[in-house]
């Protein structure tokens, strides 16, 4: 399980373990986070074609989707 502090999510760089259209690198793009300091949205940025996914940020957790860092 990857451990992520949400304060520093924003920019973090991902790879794809399963990569899609050849979409295998991404940065975290944009995260807002309520009141409370919980993260309510998060937005991931895959460098080569630039397309944007939102995603549950707790995804990111799973190593078997995703691994922290470029790899």
């Amino acid at each position: 399980m990857n451990k992520i502090n949400p304060k520093k999510l924003l920019n973090s760089k991902w790879t794809a373990v399963t990569p899609k259209n050849k979409e295998k690198h991404f940065l975290v793009s944009e995260v807002e986070f309520d009141e409370e300091g919980i993260v309510i949205h998060c937005c991931l940025e895959a460098v080569m074609s630039k397309r944007s996914i939102s995603i549950d940020w707790n995804d990111l957790k799973d190593e078997s989707s995703w691994l922290q860092g470029w790899k």
